[in-house]
């Protein structure tokens, strides 16, 4: 089993900055797929970002493409999600997920709120 602890989140006003971070531990952190998802009020949980273990590719909701980067470390056991030109619309409480990617298991962090203000 894998423990993630998100951190970063806070108010921002729109065109704004924040950088979110990840924290693994309890395995092999290059077993996982590393991705963030997202859920605003009243919506479902949506994917916003993922790096995949093998091959380092990286993958991004088209809201998102061009202003967000994902990044992962795998000497830290460290992914981060650093968000540009923020909009009100990517409000919501943003998650970690790590995907085993042996035993199709997925592990999620505690949320961390990320709150742009127009």
């Amino acid at each position: 089993q894998v423990q993630l602890v998100e951190s970063g989140g806070g108010l921002v006003q729109a065109g704004g900055s924040l950088r979110l971070s990840c924290a693994a531990s309890g395995r092999t952190f290059s077993n996982y797929d590393m991705g963030w998802f997202r859920q605003a009020p009243g919506k479902e949980r949506e994917f916003v970002a993922a790096f995949r273990t093998s091959g380092s590719s990286t993958y991004y909701a088209d809201s998102v493409k061009g202003r967000f980067t994902i990044s992962r470390d795998n000497a830290k056991n460290t992914v981060a999600l650093q968000m540009n030109t923020l909009k009100p619309e990517d409000t919501a409480v943003y998650y970690c997920n790590a995907h085993d990617v042996m035993s199709f298991i997925d592990y999620w962090g505690q949320g961390t709120q990320v709150t742009v203000s127009s």
